[in-house]
């Protein structure tokens, strides 16, 4: 039996040796076929280009190439400062693997809490008091160098500050430094010494965002007491425009919906997608009696121009025409009686800057522009976007407006809002 056994045994190794040696004269013919395609490839690859009939065409295939890759590298180094991340798959895969918990976790100790102090008066003493806490947001530490830390929040957070006290994640509290602000866009820059800033956050594509993604909003709900607070919902909606009365006037905000918990104290604070990258400044909050979820966010795309020149220039360069506005609207109807009855929509002058190119170009105060270039106005926030976006400084526009009841024409050649207050 054993015998039997062993030339049994024999028998399937001769066969199995057999069929090793089949499969590998085999696999020896397909590499010799796919090794020949590689070398033919490659022969095509570079013998093409010498032929006479592709020569004018590689030509100009290597001059496209070469300017691009110029564009690219000028591209790279005319920008520096913060940029978004894209999310690719491989990231995508491996947040996916990564417990949201531990996402919020990494993604909490970029976001600090600020607290604006604010001097007060005793009405029973002459002297000025010390500072208490005027109000609380939240902030994200996205930037930092050998010498400082760098804060993104909310303009409305640290507005009035006679001082503004930063508090870690780790419990540290420190004071911050206010860069600049942008009252119009909502945003500041607050910056802290290097050494209290342990984590930054990155920003990611906010252009790549769907409604139905999953976001979470990282903030300080309520103040201090009840520090980042995460709450989670979904994109409702992208590219909303909401209409916002600003300390720099009225402004149309382009911004993120989402269903995310978002209360006061919130402000400033991170918006996230599930890579843990910051897609959004939370911002603004609906809060009506029958009204829930309606919470929206600065896109990161929209606030890091700002924020990166504010890193740069200490506030935000803009074209400046030099007056104060009122939408007609606003305007008592009193102060329009020279105007004619026709005309319902336009722009108050309701002050002017005796410097300015406006004042030089004649305009005065209660005039009323109703175009620039040609563009007619319905209000203050048509003649801002106007000014913010389709022109630069140094270009000239034509101004229509309202003198004492007769229509006029101004131009105007626009100065720098950094020049003006200099």
């Amino acid at each position: 039996m054993i015998a039997a056994s062993r030339e049994e045994e024999e028998g399937h190794r001769t066969k199995y040796q057999q069929k090793n040696t089949a499969k590998k004269t085999k696999l020896k013919g397909v590499f010799s076929l796919l090794a020949a395609g590689v070398l033919g490839s490659a022969l095509t690859f570079f013998t093409i280009p010498y032929t006479d009939i592709y020569n004018e065409k590689y030509d100009k295939m290597q001059e496209q190439v070469e300017s691009l890759t110029k564009k690219v590298e000028n591209s790279s180094n005319a920008t520096s400062g913060i940029k978004a991340e894209t999310t690719s798959a491989a990231a995508s895969s491996e947040s996916a693997s990564t417990s949201i918990a531990d996402m919020v976790e990494n993604s909490s100790k970029a976001i600090v809490g600020i607290v604006n102090l604010q001097q007060q008066t005793s009405q029973f003493s002459q002297s000025s008091g010390e500072d208490v806490e005027s109000g609380s947001g939240s902030g994200i530490i996205f930037k930092k160098d050998s010498k400082y830390a760098y804060i993104a929040t909310n303009n409305h957070v640290i507005e009035g500050a006679n001082s503004l006290e930063i508090s870690l994640y780790n419990g540290d509290k420190t004071e911050g430094k206010l860069i600049g602000a942008d009252a119009l866009t909502d945003l500041a820059v607050v910056r802290i010494d290097a050494k209290y800033a342990t984590d930054t956050i990155n920003f990611g594509d906010s252009s790549t965002l769907r409604p139905g993604d999953q976001v979470w909003a990282i903030g300080n709900p309520l103040g201090l007491d009840l520090s980042r607070t995460v709450t989670q919902g979904i994109v409702s909606a992208v590219d909303r425009s909401i209409s916002v009365t600003t300390s720099a006037g009225d402004w149309d905000f382009n911004v993120i919906q989402t269903d995310a918990a978002i209360n006061p104290g919130n402000s400033g604070g991170a918006l996230i997608n599930s890579s843990g990258q910051v897609v959004g400044i939370n911002s603004l909050k609906i809060s009506e009696d029958g009204v829930e979820g309606l919470g929206f966010a600065i896109p990161s795309n929209d606030l890091l121009p700002i924020v990166n020149e504010i890193i740069e220039k200490g506030k935000v360069e803009r074209p400046y025409l030099g007056v104060g506005l009122a939408s007609l609207e606003e305007v008592p109807r009193m102060y329009l009686q020279d105007l004619p009855n026709n005309v319902t929509k336009g722009v108050m002058v309701t002050n002017i800057d005796s410097n300015s190119a406006a004042a030089k170009a004649g305009l005065q105060v209660q005039d009323v522009i109703v175009s620039i270039n040609d563009k007619n106005l319905e209000g203050s926030s048509d003649l801002r976007k106007y000014l913010y976006t389709k022109v630069e400084i140094g270009d000239t526009v034509t101004i229509k407006y309202y003198h004492e009841g007769s229509l006029k024409t101004a131009k105007i050649k626009l100065t720098s809002n950094t020049t003006a207050s200099n």
